[in-house]
């Protein structure tokens, strides 16, 4: 590196994986901000490391040359940093359209088979950008407050508010999330107590009905109605008349359901 840099922190810059940080000491600061990187087709993670000199010059660190580039003054830290929140934002705000979208599928009783599997990555992305955002603005926050008489602080409070903005908003869809699928769960348990309802009432119904086929189908001497010719209609007959209280109990429970 062109820099002398203390050797732990060069350890937190070449590291992926290492959060969001503000560190300082004589003669220059490193601010990592690692946050969610959006793409079409997914949300990624990318650590940004930025070398400041006492003099207000500013460096970032880029890993395919595992070394530090000229970025320019504080002015130009903050365009680089508004394209990449903003994007953020942008993103956390299309989750909160897809989540009301959602929503009102549920309420409408629309449902969607494919409900847990949306409610999974809707979930999953807003938890990741949530959990990026909110480290993020830790160390963001000791940036501004270090730097307070060489930046902009409109300007920097302004990048601060959106990744504010962005965390309410995940925090909020977080939340929606959570009650709608409790309230996909209880849609879920009562079409199922439903479906156990009516199987429970058609057991009900065949229960007589198995107890005098099974009667009349053993194989022993003596059944009565065996030797008359309309014992046939006749057991017919007395099924319906034994059915008949069974239905009236079933009919009336299913009025007070």
């Amino acid at each position: 590196m062109r820099f002398k840099i203390n050797k732990f922190l060069i350890n937190d810059i070449e590291d992926r994986d290492h959060p969001s940080n503000f560190d300082y000491t004589k003669g220059y600061s490193v601010l990592v901000l690692r946050l969610p990187y959006i793409t079409k087709t997914k949300i990624d993670v990318y650590s940004y490391v930025f070398y400041i000199q006492e003099d207000g010059q500013i460096f970032k660190f880029k890993r395919s040359i595992n070394d530090f580039e000229y970025l320019g003054s504080f002015d130009k830290l903050y365009e680089y940093l508004y394209v990449r929140v903003d994007k953020i934002l942008a993103k956390v705000s299309k989750l909160q359209f897809q989540i009301e979208k959602l929503e009102d599928h549920l309420y409408e009783n629309n449902f969607n088979h494919d409900f847990p599997s949306q409610w999974l990555s809707y979930k999953k992305d807003l938890s990741f950008i949530q959990r990026l955002v909110e480290h993020a603005m830790l160390a963001f926050t000791r940036f501004i407050k270090y730097h307070k008489n060489e930046i902009n602080e409109l300007e920097f409070n302004d990048l601060y508010e959106h990744m504010e903005h962005a965390l309410r908003l995940s925090n909020s869809g977080i939340a929606k999330l959570d009650n709608l699928y409790n309230f996909y769960r209880a849609k879920a348990d009562e079409k199922q107590n439903h479906i156990m309802f009516v199987l429970t009432i058609i057991s009900a119904i065949f229960m007589p009905l198995t107890l005098v086929t099974g009667f009349f189908g053993m194989n022993t001497g003596g059944l009565p109605l065996t030797q008359d010719p309309n014992g046939t209609l006749k057991v017919s007959l007395a099924v319906i008349i034994f059915e008949i209280p069974f239905v009236f109990y079933i009919w009336k429970m299913m009025k007070r359901a």
